[in-house]
């Protein structure tokens, strides 16, 4: 597995940790104040999220750059 698509695959599973994190929020506010470790929990895969999002937004930018082949897409399946 090339790094490219090591870092899909992480961002894809840090959705779903996200995604978790915000449920077990939303399920503990409805119980009452919930506690702050709760609260914070969706932020630590949120930046996560920010960082792999960013490079897998930059990469057709930096191939165009470096002169190298992109991948472009074409609009049909």
């Amino acid at each position: 597995m090339d790094w490219s698509k090591w870092i899909r695959q992480l961002h894809r599973w840090l959705s779903i940790i996200f995604t978790a994190t915000v449920v077990a929020n939303f399920a503990a506010m409805a119980m009452g104040p919930p506690p702050a470790w709760i609260v914070y929990s969706p932020l630590i895969p949120l930046f996560l999220l920010l960082f792999s999002g960013l490079y897998m937004f930059v990469l057709p930018y930096a191939a165009r750059w470096r002169g190298g082949p992109t991948r472009e897409r074409t609009g049909s399946a």
